[in-house]
């Protein structure tokens, strides 16, 4: 089977791989639709690494996939059945053909797109944090950085009775795809100054929730700086890894530590259920209640996989998600 391999900093070569042998209770899957995840770019693909780190290993970075079962040792699933599957403790998906283990897959509907329906696995992992903060209703919300993660959030919270959701990044066109989605206030920080804006949109109050969905250490400073008192944060962005060279600055919590709000950390892809807020996603998009397929921008083909990361990561042409097929 054909697999992509990243070779280089930012440049992908394609190479021949033997298909999987399946293993006993393990199904295998041909990858119909893939996509593209911050932490895709976050983790390895824009990152500064040293020479040694490549060639990296084949078929990464990518975990978000979707496709049929073609093959099946277990009791739980069917030869033909679509899936969005997860890969398992690799981000190595960005091959033709993918053995998944039976508990980290979720079904979807033999109708639609299979790339509409994997936007059900990040809208998925954020539909999990909103189910660890309670009632939404008549909260103020501020969600910083207006990515597909940001994006689902501001969906989510408008649909959950959130009173005011406040959408904030750098691009003004995520900023349109905020107010489509719901949110009642958007602002740029590189317009206005954001503690004034967000103090003005709520009459003077700090929010009573914020999510930090961008993944930098000035967006999680803002964070602790403008939650409520007795509110909650929720840091989801994934931070940039540290090192020697690129240490991490320091926060400055003192302020934080004197309102008594909540720090709130969630990694759904950790938990012993790795797929029910997935398989929750795909019904609620099932029942009409949001469509996570919205956020496609692109779509292309895996001939085309250096194309999209270098879209991805450039965030030009007006780019949210890209979905990539054979």
């Amino acid at each position: 089977m054909r697999a992509a391999q990243l070779v280089g900093p930012k440049q992908f070569s394609f190479t021949d791989v033997p298909t999987p042998t399946v293993g006993q209770g393990n199904v295998l899957v041909e990858i119909e639709r893939w996509s593209i995840c911050g932490s895709d770019i976050r983790n390895l693909y824009g990152a500064l690494l040293p020479e040694h780190s490549y060639p990296a290993p084949i078929g990464n970075p990518g975990h978000e996939i979707a496709g049929r079962i073609v093959e099946s040792r277990s009791d739980l699933w069917d030869v033909g059945q679509r899936v969005i599957a997860l890969p398992h403790g690799r981000d190595d998906a960005l091959v033709e053909h993918y053995e998944v283990l039976p508990n980290r897959m979720i079904a979807i509907p033999d109708e639609g797109d299979p790339g509409d329906w994997l936007m059900c696995q990040p809208s998925g992992t954020v539909l999990y944090a909103c189910q660890q903060l309670g009632t939404l209703l008549g909260k103020n919300v501020l969600i910083l950085g207006q990515g597909p993660i940001g994006l689902s959030f501001t969906a989510i919270f408008a649909r959950s009775g959130a009173r005011k959701v406040i959408g904030a990044d750098l691009l003004d066109y995520r900023l349109d795809f905020a107010r489509m989605f719901g949110a009642t206030h958007t602002l740029n920080p590189m317009d206005v100054p954001i503690h004034d804006a967000v103090s003005e949109i709520l009459e003077g109050k700090l929010p009573d929730l914020v999510v930090e969905a961008a993944g930098y250490p000035d967006t999680l400073q803002l964070g602790l700086d403008l939650v409520s008192e007795f509110g909650t944060l929720v840091m989801f962005g994934l931070q940039q890894r540290t090192s020697d060279e690129n240490p991490v600055p320091r926060l400055r919590i003192e302020r934080f530590r004197r309102s008594n709000a909540t720090l709130l950390a969630t990694a759904s892809g950790h938990m012993a259920d790795p797929t029910g807020h997935i398989a929750r996603m795909v019904e609620l998009k099932q029942r009409g209640w949001w469509d996570p397929s919205t956020m496609i921008t692109h779509r292309t083909t895996f001939e085309n996989i250096q194309d999209a990361y270098d879209l991805y990561d450039s965030r030009k042409e007006g780019i949210v998600k890209v979905v990539i097929h054979p």
